[in-house]
């Protein structure tokens, strides 16, 4: 049990789903959790999967929101959270790296924070209807397991941009070598899961991450775990609407 404390930290810190309990942590065994990231969105992805095969014969407009719905649970808002801070910020802080920080640390949400949150789910909400009546159910594994594979090749490539904060013992305790054999996996899984498909993703995953990295270094000069928050969500958004239009 002990040799799976690392893969406990990262399931209660990154979802809703019944981990055990690890108690408290240390900063190092805080950053040994990042390479299971992308293994705890595989298993996030596995409620919606059997949500969305259980409510096959339902009207297709509420198995949809039912399986967003499941979805949503399953991170308890904790991407939704730093997209909001992130669009907010990227408004209200233009020109200013101080401003766009400091509008980051702020819980309230502003117009910013809520129309992107709403195109968001709306998006995730028309893609899921399409995969669904089509019956293609692997997205829902693939696609969450994919955008958590962002956050260790972020933590890999990116400064961080504060001095403390949410994602500081991830980026300062990061095992690099498991880290970049657990992005290889998730991409090897989603090949497996896709074949040519999968192949898509991966490489709009890489090209979103490309943009996202490039603006956040402009912008902040590095990662906040705000910002990268941000990128899993439009990561699950951008694969799920991408894998919509391949099925039609």
């Amino acid at each position: 049990m002990t040799r799976l404390r690392p893969l406990w930290i990262a399931g209660r810190f990154l979802s809703r789903l019944p981990f055990p309990d690890p108690g408290s942590t240390q900063p190092h065994e805080t950053g040994h959790s990042v390479p299971w990231y992308p293994f705890v969105g595989l298993l996030m992805g596995g409620p919606a999967a059997l949500a969305a095969l259980a409510l096959a014969g339902a009207p297709i407009d509420v198995a949809a929101v039912l399986v967003l719905m499941l979805w949503v649970w399953s991170s308890g808002v904790l991407h939704l959270d730093g997209l909001a801070d992130s669009a907010d910020a990227w408004i209200g802080g233009i020109g200013s790296r101080e401003r766009t920080l400091e509008i980051m640390k702020d819980p309230r949400s502003g117009p910013a924070a809520v129309t992107l949150i709403g195109l968001v789910l709306l998006a995730k909400w028309a893609a899921l209807k399409t995969l669904i009546l089509a019956g293609v159910i692997w997205p829902l594994l693939a696609v969450p397991m994919l955008a958590r594979a962002q956050l260790p090749l972020l933590l890999l490539t990116t400064p961080y941009a504060r001095r403390q904060g949410m994602a500081a013992d991830q980026f300062n305790h990061l095992p690099r070598r498991a880290a970049w054999l657990s992005v290889t996996a998730a991409g090897v899984v989603t090949l497996a899961l896709g074949g040519w498909s999968g192949l898509v993703l991966i490489l709009a995953a890489l090209a979103l991450y490309w943009i996202a990295r490039r603006a956040m270094l402009a912008r902040i000069s590095g990662f906040t775990g705000d910002t990268a928050g941000a990128l899993v969500e439009l990561t699950e958004t951008l694969a799920l609407l991408l894998c919509a239009i391949l099925i039609e």
